[in-house]
C-alpha cells in the first residue's frame, strides 16, 4: 500500500540493506519499480543445486551503490520507506538490478522494468539462471504462516480436489501454486521424495 508523500530528493554514499532497500542520509529508501529476491532466499539454477540469490542480490546492489546515490520519490510504503529512483554515475540502479537479474520488475506497481527484465531473462542472468520464486509470493506464504522452503527443496506438494499433487519449478502452475502446511501441505526436495510420500507429478 502506497501513501502520497511531498516530493523528496535524498543524496549520499548508502547504507544498503537488502537487494532492493538503501538506507540515504537517515532515510530508508525502497528502489522503485523493482521486487529483489529476500535476503535468505535460495534460487535453483537449471544445472541442479541451489544458490544464494538473495545475498546476491544485497551483494550487486553494494557493488552498484559503492558511490554518492541520489534517491528521488514522491510516495512512501506501508513502512514509510521512501520509495524513489536512485541514480550513480548517471546510470539508473534500479534499472542496473533487473538487467543484471538481480531482482524483478515490480509489474504490481510499475512496468517500467518490463525490457531490463525480458533482456536478463533471455541471457539468462541472475535469477534466470534457473528458478525462482518471485519475492512477493514467498512473503505472501510468509504471511500465511507457511515458511519459505530449505535450501534446495522447491518441489511444492499441494493437496487439492485432484488430489495430492506435487510442482516442480518452471511448471506453468509452480508460481501460483501455494503451500499450506496446516493443511498437510509441504515442500519436497526431489521427485523421488515427493512420489515415495504417495505425491504425484501435476500436469504442467
Amino acid at each position: 500500500m502506497l501513501s502520497p508523500a511531498m516530493a523528496a530528493t535524498v543524496s549520499g554514499v548508502p547504507r544498503v540493506v537488502d537487494g532492493d532497500t538503501l538506507v540515504v542520509e537517515n532515510t530508508r529508501v525502497r528502489l522503485f519499480g523493482i521486487d529483489a529476491p529476500e535476503s535468505k532466499q535460495t534460487c535453483q539454477r537449471a544445472s541442479g543445486g541451489a544458490w544464494s540469490c538473495g545475498a546476491a542480490a544485497t551483494a550487486a546492489l553494494r557493488a552498484l551503490a559503492a558511490q554518492e546515490v541520489r534517491c528521488s520519490g514522491d510516495e512512501e510504503d506501508r513502512y514509510g520507506r521512501l520509495i524513489a529512483v536512485c541514480r550513480a554515475g548517471g546510470r539508473d540502479l534500479n534499472a542496473a538490478m533487473v538487467a543484471r537479474g538481480a531482482a524483478f520488475a515490480y509489474r504490481k506497481y510499475s512496468m517500467a522494468y518490463v525490457r531490463q527484465e525480458a533482456e536478463a531473462k533471455s541471457a539468462r542472468r541472475g535469477v534466470w539462471q534457473g528458478n525462482a520464486e518471485r519475492p512477493d509470493l514467498m512473503r505472501a506464504q510468509t504471511r500465511a504462516g507457511t515458511p519459505p522452503p530449505q535450501s534446495g527443496c522447491a518441489i511444492k506438494g499441494n493437496i487439492s480436489g485432484r488430489g495430492h499433487l506435487y510442482h516442480v519449478p518452471g511448471m506453468r502452475s509452480y508460481e501460483a501454486t501455494r503451500i499450506n502446511t496446516r493443511k498437510g501441505e509441504r515442500w519436497f526436495c526431489s521427485e523421488a521424495q515427493a512420489k515415495a510420500a504417495g505425491w504425484r507429478r501435476a500436469g504442467g
